[in-house]
């Protein structure tokens, strides 16, 4: 009796090790902000917002002249806004207003990072830009990367809006890792599920899905998966790199691409 008690005991040690392990994959986030837009010559306004159940997340407000749309940017698994200069350069020069936040745990936000809490700094933040900053809903582009992508199309499941992009993200956390580390026991990622294209399904707004076909973390098949699973409008936008560089290197394909979509959409009849 003494030997199964042990061996459970172990088996469920080896589990715990094994799902922490997980966790650090999926959530590596730095708190120190090092950067800002003001660095690449480009006025914000830091922003508090507070979520259902007491977090108190941060973000900066990046306003474009004249701009008639605008994007709520989440971002990938590590690092925090301080990382995300580039595309908050590239926003500010398609001429949308930004709000770009970190989840709990990541940069100045409070609290420690969960699927359930990451979707409600989402939902916070969305009834910030309604409520605070007086966006129509139809004119605000839900804007995910990697992770956030995930985030994105659980939002634009959650909530009204004008436009879903997606950038490198994967279908699910489940199909993900079973690209990267098939021998993982998927019962270990019941908490992380992460379903993006099962959340595709249940909008209907434009989506654009945007992958390369280099990407070395998430395999390019995950965003053609993905568009499939888009039942409204839609278009796959095919770019070359790895998946922090892709947007970079395939520059004018990225830029050129974002902008016929949204123009597309905004002059349909």
């Amino acid at each position: 009796m003494r030997h199964k008690t042990t061996a459970a005991l172990g088996m469920l040690f080896a589990a715990m090790m094994i799902s922490g392990c997980i966790t650090g994959m999926i959530y590596y986030p730095s708190g120190e902000i090092t950067k800002t837009p003001a660095d690449i010559g480009i006025p914000y306004e830091s922003v508090r917002i507070g979520t259902s159940d007491g977090v108190e997340i941060s973000g900066w407000w990046v306003a474009a002249p004249a701009a008639d749309q605008t994007v709520l940017f989440f971002h990938g698994n590590s690092g925090n806004i301080g990382d995300c200069l580039d595309k908050i350069r590239i926003i500010h020069r398609l001429g949308f207003n930004l709000l770009i936040i970190d989840y709990r745990g990541f940069g100045e936000s409070t609290g420690s990072p969960s699927k359930k809490g990451l979707y409600r700094d989402a939902d916070s933040s969305m009834a910030y830009l309604v409520g605070e900053k007086n966006v129509a809903p139809e004119s605000i582009i839900v804007w995910g990367r990697s992770l956030g992508g995930a985030i994105a199309a659980r939002t634009a499941a959650a909530h009204a809006a004008g436009m879903l992009i997606l950038e490198s993200t994967f279908t699910s956390i489940k199909e993900a890792a079973d690209d990267i580390c098939p021998w993982a026991p998927g019962w270990l990622l019941a908490n992380h599920a992460y379903q993006t294209a099962s959340y595709l399904e249940q909008i209907d707004i434009p989506c654009l899905v945007i992958h390369s076909v280099e990407d070395e973390v998430i395999p390019f098949h995950h965003g053609v998966r993905l568009y499939e699973s888009v039942r409204g409008e839609k278009r796959l936008l095919q770019i070359n790199g790895s998946h922090n560089r892709g947007f970079i290197d395939s520059m004018d394909v990225y830029i050129n691409g974002i902008r016929e979509f949204v123009m597309d959409v905004k002059n349909r009849p």
